[in-house]
């Protein structure tokens, strides 16, 4: 069974990010975890901060639903209530617990203190210490993940060079050290 990591709203907006993480979960580097909760929010989200309309962004999450079926993470509302992280993030944490992930990814760290994930012995990290993770852990599988996923892109049509500074917004150690692994 692949390494869980619970997947926060916060990195599933972001296209080119989701794009990358969805990649890899499909080669089996992780299994991604979330819930219908932070699902619905990435939806509601989505058309608020990018060009996405609402009928594309139900789309996509729907997408997301059937790729990843195993990473619905239900029955954990009864453990929302003593959760002692951020109120608003609660949800999240409980459903990490549930779901029995090792890591919890969400660009929100200072919501999850040490103190209330220590218990579940889940680890926090931001996205760009998940992909280097990944990097360090599965390189070919992550540089491979990487270049389909530009090689997908027609309109307009990129290369890793050309992507890497868009994806840098959200996980900008990650695409130095891709960077500094490819070369130019």
């Amino acid at each position: 069974m692949s390494f869980p990591a619970y997947l926060d709203a916060c990195c599933l907006v972001p296209i080119n990010l989701t794009d990358v993480l969805l990649r890899l979960a499909e080669t089996q580097t992780y299994r991604p975890l979330w819930s219908e909760r932070v699902l619905n929010e990435v939806e509601r989200n989505l058309p608020r901060v990018s060009s996405m309309t609402p009928e594309r962004a139900r789309r996509r999450v729907r997408v997301m639903r059937t790729q990843f079926r195993d990473a619905l993470v239900t029955d954990y509302e009864s453990l929302v209530p003593s959760m002692t992280n951020e109120q608003k993030d609660r949800h999240v944490l409980a459903a990490a617990v549930r779901g029995g992930a090792a890591v919890l990814v969400t660009a929100n760290t200072k919501d999850f203190p040490y103190e209330a994930t220590a218990p579940y012995d889940i680890g926090v990290v931001t996205p760009d210490e998940f992909l280097l993770d990944q990097l360090d852990l599965h390189p070919e599988q992550t540089l491979r993940c990487l270049k389909e996923l530009v090689a997908d892109r027609r309109r307009p049509p990129e290369d890793l060079f050309s992507f890497l500074p868009k994806l840098s917004k959200t996980v900008p150690d990650f695409c130095a050290a891709v960077h500094r692994r490819v070369g130019e």
